[in-house]
């Protein structure tokens, strides 16, 4: 047989158990260990109820913040029926205040209109339909088909409009036919 090197302080006897010194080390090791799996079973039950309660928190800020919009859209909705069921005469003069009051609902959850006209086009922030030759300068909205609108700095919807190309050769020749230049 070979011969081993015995590692570790082990004071047991000949029958191979250990004395009380090493088992009252097992004993607190052991407690060690239960006392941290306890922490840790208590910790991940902590961070699960977390987890739990801030998604529900998320939910209910969520949800709120589409009833104060809901509820601004819906006074929006109560004048347009209103409007619908007025006579001709007082029907622009209420949809006018209807569309003022959009526009504060609007205003209130910090939705403002894409200025779109006379500025030059930006793919982030229109959406072009239409590339028409004009006087203006290539690549400047000339007209705007539908509006865009921005959430803070973010675009919720692009506006729809129509791009310059700039002065054809056509009008170009045109206009130096007329002795314009």
């Amino acid at each position: 047989m070979e011969d081993y090197a015995v590692v570790g302080d082990y004071e047991g006897d000949e029958t191979g158990e250990c004395n009380d010194s090493g088992a009252a080390k097992i004993a607190e090791l052991q407690a060690t260990i239960d006392e941290l799996n306890d922490r840790y079973l208590r910790l991940a039950a902590d961070f699960e109820n977390f987890r739990k309660r801030s998604s529900r928190e998320t939910n209910e800020k969520v949800n709120r913040a589409i009833e104060q919009f809901a509820s601004g859209i819906l006074e929006v909705a109560d004048n347009l029926e209103r409007a619908a069921g007025s006579d001709d005469s007082s029907l622009r003069e209420g949809l006018e205040q209807i569309q003022k009051i959009l526009r504060k609902v609007l205003e209130q959850h910090s939705i403002h209109p894409i200025e779109s006209v006379n500025k030059k086009f930006d793919p982030e922030k229109h959406e072009a339909i239409a590339y028409v030759p004009s006087d203006s300068k290539e690549g400047t909205v000339i007209d705007e088909v539908s509006c865009g609108y921005s959430m803070g700095d973010r675009v919720i919807r692009t506006a729809k409009v129509a791009v310059s190309k700039g002065k054809t050769e056509k009008t170009k020749m045109r206009r130096n036919n007329n002795g314009i230049k």
